[in-house]
């Protein structure tokens, strides 16, 4: 996608910055809410970032409570999207299989079941031999129990990100891709001149929704967003025809990390490396291959006999206790630092974001995932990540 025109406005009412899932939600809320005057300004093109570089997961298995909520809620509106904002995304709503090897963990997401069973969230424990039935490419050597929802699945970032930028272009949405910003100036109180390559927008309200990339955005406007690059990366299989009409859920060895889901006729399949370090690093990296073969000869070994078609790599958002910022100082908010389920909670940040940006009162209180919650030593840490 480009840029709808070739220069900024000189004024806009809102300004977003970062035209990914969560910048072009919060854009199409606004419009949708009545602000008529929002301009998003994309350092690439829209999707570029991160979105575009996820598994595309979507579940309300969290063992935060903010986290269930945020992801039910987006979970209801990824089931509308094709009427509204209306765009096709693809949505498999296959489950979510979590694999427990440790009494610690299974004890974990005992707690987490409940808590999410009580927020209305289908979640519930399985036994090892329930799970190889759901998930049949598993090897259950060394697992105690799993845990499934049936609601939770995956659809396509891509679509998601246009759905949301074609809704909002027909609702005055201006975006402004290849724009990358240069420096923000506070021109008084509650007011920002954007400065970027590409020109000048002031603004009264501005929102950054930049991703691995905000750290840099809040500091130019004296706001301390502790979000840190790191890199993940994931592969896709060659054609699987075991795999003809059956349905996989997304299936997580959550000791190892290790993780797969369908894509088209195979797998995409990935997981995290304990010794990858922050940096902007784009790159595939044989690193992690060892370690990734281990993790699959154990829980699907079958997969070492399918070929590897291509993969690639993006990057987690990552605050300290892996949970978001969303918050505000002044009239500068911010929605940021998923740490990788930014693109699952999208649509329900989104709502959030629209109701502070308004005044309202969002449908679930966000308050304590402000950034200065560090500083007041307040983390609140996210157990379900990978």
């Amino acid at each position: 996608m480009t840029s709808d025109s070739p220069e900024l406005p000189a004024q806009a009412e809102v300004v977003v910055i970062g035209g990914g899932v969560m910048g072009t939600s919060i854009a199409f809320h606004l419009a949708e809410a009545g602000v008529r005057d929002v301009v998003v300004v994309e350092r690439d093109d829209l999707g570029s970032g991160s979105t575009c570089k996820a598994a595309g997961g979507v579940r309300a298995q969290f063992s935060d409570e903010l986290n269930i909520r945020l992801g039910a809620r987006s979970i209801e509106l990824f089931q509308r999207f094709p009427q509204r904002p209306g765009q096709e995304i693809d949505l498999h709503q296959v489950g979510y299989l979590f694999l427990l090897s440790s009494r610690e963990h299974v004890t974990a997401f005992e707690r987490n079941v409940d808590l999410q069973n009580s927020l209305g969230v289908r979640s519930r424990m399985l036994t090892v031999e329930e799970a190889r039935r759901i998930s049949p490419l598993i090897e259950t050597d060394g697992l105690l129990a799993a845990t499934y929802s049936p609601d939770d699945g995956h659809c396509t970032p891509e679509s998601v990100v246009l759905g949301y930028a074609t809704a909002a272009r027909r609702s005055g949405v201006r975006f402004h891709t290849r724009t990358t910003v240069r420096s923000i100036v506070g021109t008084g109180s509650d007011s920002f001149r954007v400065e970027t390559d590409r020109g000048t927008v002031s603004a009264g309200t501005l929102v950054c929704a930049a991703g691995a990339w905000s750290r840099e955005i809040g500091e130019m406007v004296g706001v301390d967003l502790p979000v840190s690059p790191l890199r993940r990366q994931i592969m896709f299989t060659e054609p699987m025809p075991e795999l003809h009409d059956r349905v996989t859920p997304f299936t997580i060895d959550f000791g190892s990390t290790f993780y797969f889901h369908r894509e088209g006729q195979g797998l995409l399949f990935g997981m995290s490396d304990p010794d990858e370090t922050p940096g902007f690093k784009l790159d595939m990296s044989d690193a992690w291959l060892p370690r990734l073969t281990e993790a699959i000869g154990r829980r699907a070994p079958r997969l070492l006999d399918v070929g590897v078609r291509d993969g690639w790599a993006g990057l987690y958002e990552v605050t300290p206790d892996h949970n978001a910022l969303i918050g505000s100082v002044g009239r500068f908010f911010y929605a940021t630092g998923f740490s990788g389920h930014g693109f699952l909670q999208g649509p329900a940040v989104g709502e959030v974001v629209r109701d502070l940006v308004l005044g309202r009162e969002p449908f679930v209180d966000v308050s304590s995932l402000d950034a200065s919650r560090f500083a007041a030593d307040q983390a609140r840490p996210e157990l379900n990540c990978v």
